[in-house]
C-alpha cells in the first residue's frame, strides 16, 4: 500500500496561518483569471503533514479542462534530484564511487578535450586543450563536469552540440554518451559550475553501475518503495497531463514534449512526469534523512552530504548562471551553493528571497519548483506548465510561503 502523507486538521496545527495561506491562493487565482497562467497545483507540508493543497485554474485552458490535485506535469529538471538519489543509492551499495572518474563507467570519457575559449563569441574557431584531470561522478552531480546545454554556451561549441545531436528523443543514453565523448568540454572539470547535461550523463552511469535501464531503476528502486504511483517517464493518457496555454505574443503553445508518446531517450536531466502529491513524498523522504513509511532509500549521512555545498570559493560560475536562475542562481552573491543534485542555501542574508541556511531546492524550465527547509521542517511545491513566467512564480512562492509561517 502506498504511503499517504498525513494531513493537518488545520494549518495552525503545524504553525501556518490559514488567513495568510489564502493570500497565496488569491494571488495565483487572480493571475489565472487575468490569463497570465493557465493553472497550478500548490502543495505545502510542514512537520510531516500536508498543511495546504490547492488545484487552481485549468489543466488545459484551451479545452476548458479544470486543474485537479492528481494532474500530471512535465517536471523537467526536477528529474535531476531523483536521478541524483539513484546514483547515491548505488554509491551506498558499493556499485559506484562518486570520487571515481566517469571513464570508469564510460571508457570513452578518458580522453576528452576542452574548449579553452567556449564563451568567446568573437573566436573564429574553438581552441582545444587536454584535460588537466578527468571528470568524476561528483562533477556530474554538482555540474562541474564541463558539460553544458547547447544554448548556454558560445556559438562554436553550441554548433558542435547541435551537429552531434546531443539532445535527441530517438537516442538511447548509451548513444548520447558516445556523442558527448566526441564534443569538447566547455571548461576543465572541477573548475566551473556550468548547468547542462551532466545529470543526463549521470543517468547513463546509473545504468552501467546497476545493470538496469534508468527508467526501470527509478521505478523499482525509488517510485515503488515510496508509493510514487503517478511518476514515470511516460507515456500517459494525454487527458491526465497539464498543458501550457497559448502565448498571446506567438499565438502558439510553448513547445513541450508529447506525454502520450514514450521517448526512446530516458533523459535523466528532464524526462520525468509527476504530480505534486507524488513529489512531496519524495521530498519528505529527503527531509526524513532518507526514509519514508518504512522504506529507507539512503542513510542520513548521505543526505547530509548531498545537501552540503560542494562548490569551493574558487569555483567559477559560467556566464549563463545568473541570467538563467536570477536570484536563485547558486552563486556566492546570492548566498547559494550547489550540492549533489540541489541548490543549497549557505547564508541567511545576501539573497532577496526568504529561506534558511541549509534549505535545498531545484526547479524545472516548464514552471515547476520545490524547496525543502529542514530548519522549518517545511516542503513547498509549485506545479505549473508556464515556462515564460517561471522565475516570477519561484520568487513569489518563496515570499508567500514564508509569510504564512506564524511560529
Amino acid at each position: 500500500m502506498a504511503f499517504e502523507m498525513p494531513r493537518a486538521n488545520k494549518p495552525e496545527d503545524v504553525g501556518l496561518s490559514s488567513q495568510r495561506l489564502q493570500r497565496i491562493r488569491d494571488t495565483l487565482q487572480a493571475d489565472i483569471d487575468k490569463g497570465l497562467v493557465p493553472g497550478a497545483v500548490l502543495l505545502i507540508a510542514r512537520r510531516g503533514q500536508i498543511a495546504n493543497s490547492e488545484a487552481l485554474g485549468y489543466r488545459d485552458r484551451e479545452d476548458g479542462a479544470v486543474m485537479t490535485p492528481d494532474t500530471i506535469f512535465r517536471i523537467a529538471s526536477m528529474t535531476k534530484p531523483v536521478v541524483s538519489v539513484a546514483a547515491m543509492m548505488l554509491a551506498e551499495e558499493g556499485k559506484l564511487l562518486i570520487a571515481n572518474p566517469v571513464s570508469r563507467y564510460i571508457p570513452a570519457f578518458a580522453d576528452l578535450k576542452v574548449a579553452a575559449n567556449s564563451d568567446d563569441p568573437s573566436a573564429k574557431a574553438l581552441t582545444l586543450e587536454p584535460l588537466q584531470r578527468e571528470m568524476t561522478v561528483q562533477d556530474l552531480l554538482r555540474h562541474t563536469s564541463g558539460l553544458t546545454y547547447a544554448h548556454l554556451t558560445g556559438p562554436h561549441l553550441k554548433q558542435a552540440y547541435e551537429t552531434a545531436s546531443v539532445i535527441d528523443e530517438r537516442q538511447t543514453n548509451a548513444e548520447m554518451a558516445e556523442k558527448l565523448a566526441k564534443v569538447p568540454l566547455a571548461y576543465q572539470p572541477g573548475m566551473t559550475f556550468q548547468y547542462g547535461v551532466s545529470t543526463d550523463m549521470l543517468g547513463r552511469v546509473v545504468e552501467v553501475a546497476s545493470g538496469m535501464s534508468l527508467d526501470r531503476f527509478i521505478d523499482e528502486r525509488i517510485c515503488k518503495p515510496l508509493g510514487l504511483l503517478k511518476t514515470s517517464f511516460g507515456p500517459i493518457d494525454g487527458s491526465r497531463a497539464a498543458q501550457p496555454q497559448i502565448d498571446s505574443a506567438s499565438g502558439k503553445r510553448p513547445p513541450m514534449r508529447d506525454t502520450s508518446v514514450r521517448p526512446n531517450w530516458i533523459s535523466g536531466g528532464s524526462g520525468l512526469l509527476s504530480t505534486a502529491s507524488d513529489y512531496v513524498r519524495f521530498c519528505q523522504m529527503l527531509l526524513n534523512g532518507g526514509e519514508l513509511g518504512g522504506a529507507r532509500l539512503l542513510a542520513p549521512p548521505t543526505i547530509a552530504l548531498m545537501t552540503s555545498d560542494h562548490l569551493t570559493p574558487e569555483t567559477r560560475r559560467s556566464p549563463s548562471t545568473p541570467a538563467l536562475f536570477g536570484a536563485l542562481a547558486p552563486t556566492p552573491e546570492f548566498g547559494l551553493g550547489f550540492g549533489l543534485g540541489f541548490a543549497v542555501r549557505t547564508h541567511s542574508g545576501r539573497n532577496p528571497l526568504p529561506g534558511s541556511v541549509g534549505d535545498f531546492s531545484w526547479s524545472g524550465v516548464t514552471g515547476t519548483y520545490f524547496w525543502i527547509d529542514p530548519q522549518q521542517e517545511l516542503i513547498a511545491i509549485l506545479m505549473m506548465q508556464a515556462p515564460l513566467q517561471r522565475l516570477h512564480y519561484r520568487y513569489l512562492m518563496r515570499t508567500m510561503v514564508y509569510q504564512a509561517i506564524i511560529d
